[in-house]
């Protein structure tokens, strides 16, 4: 036991966990994060790729991630080996899935979490995804709103930064932006084949976080300067504990991942943000005489309606354009290089639009003309594809009888494709085919769970014979469920106790100085990126938080 309790324990430090930090913090909390892996530092940034990297096959930098046990991670869409020490050992850190329907789980384990990973692009949600369930009837409303929102996302959105072009569209709010964005003259050339085409698309521009300078996230920065904050690098949380009622949360039982000493670490709130397959093993693994099928989960929900957004990736190449464009937004980063790119927001079922194919829509976000090629090859793009996959009770995070290094159960997901995301599917692959080819790029492949099709010349026509037969061998196993890396619910937010294991403040029903603030806590999956959704959820429940215990209530 230790002798210190804290006012909050925040277990996960990454999107979620870093804000959490952040706000209690600010607040006046002492706090204590629980990050499994290690510290992050100048070291892990220090020796930035030589010369262009190149986004094709990579088939000797995957084969050697592969070796070195990170089969699962190699399979990230667009590949790049200097990343490889931020994601997980996949040997080390071992998941079962289903063998006709994979799912693809991507990690990283360090202080910041994916933070380090990811895309950095950061689209609001609209009423089109909190309330889609008011609309077709196929998954409960969220039970707030935007506008409860978005405030939170004002304040997120103006402590990082974010470029964007405020476009003025119901189903894609805009934001506060430093900077606007940039389309490149390719990027210009599909706007304007599209938007001739169909009025009712749009192309706008990423609304993005420009590289981090410090590389420890901005959050945790402006936690750490608090003084109250206490960071725990390598610490498991194996268990939250409660008290014999079973009522409140207590703290946590956390094993040492280097030692394996084992400790109790004790707080009055306990705030959940360790990304949702993390989060609800945790709470199923913290099962006790109170709560006997996992934690604060009465409803039986904890675990079910797991979802991830249903992806595709299309590529080709441009004619009448050779190299690659730069984008005078930002200087290049060292270490992430470039960003910046195209986004086509959704425009299935929004508004007075009605198709009745399938329910929900999809969304397109990508680059023209930016990927690195040698200055007499053709300028490339590619796209990647967000499909809203609908909440399934089957599809769902359980716990194995298997167990991992430290004697926890390693989780099974379950998360198939079902018929609307197969239609949601073949419709927003026809549908990016035509648009690209109405700005005359020229296809090469498109890829999804539902399989690979080439055209043309076939996929990376330039490359070698055994690379390419490589490529279509494997592509299947990395195009499931999960290569979008936006996964969400098992522990979602709702009005009902009887179906939701958290509240509209993300607080869970039966254990009230509980939260849950990742993408655990969503009810559906929506078709923009969760990143910028999962940050404001967390600062509003952290201010919710912050008052509650003011007033005594917690």
């Amino acid at each position: 036991m230790t002798d210190t309790q804290f006012d909050a324990l925040v277990i996960g430090s990454g999107a979620s966990g870093s804000f959490a930090a952040k706000e209690l913090t600010e607040r006046g909390l002492r706090v204590a994060l629980v990050e499994a892996g290690r510290e992050i530092g100048p070291e892990d940034f220090a020796d930035p790729p030589k010369g262009p990297v190149e986004k094709g096959i990579q088939l000797r930098q995957r084969a050697i991630a592969t070796i070195l046990g990170q089969h699962v991670q190699a399979k990230v869409a667009f590949f790049g080996h200097q990343f490889r020490h931020l994601f997980v050992n996949d040997r080390e850190h071992p998941y079962e899935t289903t063998r006709d329907q994979p799912y693809l789980w991507i990690r990283g384990r360090q202080l910041g979490g994916r933070l380090h990973t990811y895309g950095r692009v950061l689209m609001r949600w609209s009423d089109t995804d909190f309330k889609a369930g008011s609309r077709d009837g196929a998954s409960p409303d969220w039970p707030i709103a935007y506008g409860d929102l978005a405030p939170y996302y004002d304040k997120v959105e103006s402590f990082l930064g974010l470029v964007g072009t405020p476009e003025g569209l119901p189903n894609l709010p805009d934001g506060k932006y430093l900077k606007p964005g940039h389309l490149t003259a390719a990027e210009r050339r599909l706007k304007e084949a599209v938007e001739g085409r169909w009025p009712e698309r749009r192309v706008t521009t990423w609304r993005y976080m420009p590289p981090n300078p410090r590389r420890v996230p901005q959050p945790l920065l402006a936690a750490m300067a608090t003084g109250r904050l206490t960071v725990l690098a390598d610490r498991i949380a194996r268990k939250v504990l409660t008290d014999r009622s079973g009522a409140r949360a207590i703290g946590a039982e956390v094993i040492d991942r280097r030692s394996g000493q084992v400790s109790i670490l004790t707080a009055r709130v306990v705030v959940l943000c360790c990304s949702p397959v993390e989060t609800v093993r945790l709470m199923l693994n913290s099962a006790s005489d109170a709560h006997p099928e996992g934690l604060a989960n009465g409803s039986g929900m904890l675990g079910r309606c797991f979802m991830d957004q249903a992806p595709l990736v299309i590529f080709g190449t441009i004619p009448g354009q050779k190299g690659k464009e730069d984008d005078p937004t930002w200087d290049p980063d060292p270490w992430y290089g470039r960003t910046g790119g195209a986004y086509i927001p959704r425009w299935e079922n929004v508004g007075d639009r009605h198709n009745p194919v399938f329910l929900r829509g999809y969304g397109f976000q990508g680059t023209a003309a930016r990927l690195y090629v040698p200055p007499h090859k053709r300028a490339q793009f590619a796209f990647m594809g967000f499909c809203e996959m609908l909440p399934a009770p089957d599809n769902r995070i359980t716990l194995s009888h298997r167990r991992d290094r430290w004697g926890m159960p390693i989780p099974h997901i379950r998360c198939h494709v079902g018929e609307n995301e197969r239609r949601l599917l073949m419709a927003a692959s026809d549908e990016i085919r035509a648009m690209v080819e109405a700005a005359d790029f020229e296809v090469e492949w498109i890829g999804s769970p539902l399989g690979l099709t080439e055209y043309g010349r076939g996929a990376y026509p330039d490359e070698d014979p055994i690379s390419r037969w490589f490529f279509r061998r494997f592509f299947p196993r990395a195009m499931t469920m999960g290569a979008a890396i936006h996964e969400s619910g098992g522990a979602r937010m709702g009005d009902d106790p009887a179906t939701s294991v958290l509240n509209r403040h993300n607080q869970a029903w039966e254990v009230p100085n509980l939260f849950v603030t990742d993408a655990a806590a969503f009810p559906t999956s929506g078709t923009a990126g969760t990143t910028l959704t999962i940050m404001a959820l967390t600062v509003r429940a952290c201010e919710h938080i912050a008052g509650e215990l003011a007033a005594g209530r917690l």
